[in-house]
């Protein structure tokens, strides 16, 4: 089953911190915690699609795994793609898109000072 774009909301929305902010206009939807992106929503039906932080490995293995479903960051800065998944929602399983949007969101935590971490012990 694929998710629809309130379920990627409301989902993305559970992770502590998790805020809605669009800096590139109506769309994406993008979603931060603490100031960093970890999801960019674009939840248009003929264009519906996501874009997560993602380990290079991990996202290669995506891309991989689901090709044409999963492609590098499209709209990223080169340097950037190798960390950056777009993913076609309406392709894949809705578990599994749930996962990516954890990873992500674990990505991101990661990237954090370590003072800052602390406060998401129950992601580490």
């Amino acid at each position: 089953m694929n998710a629809t774009a309130k379920e990627v909301m409301e989902y993305c929305l559970t992770k502590k911190d998790a805020y809605i902010e669009y800096p590139f206009g109506e769309i994406p939807i993008v979603f931060k915690v603490r100031k960093k992106i970890f999801a960019e929503l674009y939840p248009n039906p003929e264009d519906y699609k996501i874009t997560l932080k993602c380990d290079m490995v991990l996202a290669d293995f995506y891309r991989e795994q689901y090709p044409s479903i999963v492609v590098r960051g499209y709209h990223c800065p080169p340097v950037q793609q190798p960390y950056r998944n777009t993913i076609w929602i309406d392709r894949i399983n809705k578990e599994i898109l749930f996962d990516m949007i954890d990873h992500s969101f674990l990505q991101v935590i990661k990237s954090l000072p370590k003072r800052e971490q602390i406060d998401f012990s129950e992601y580490l």
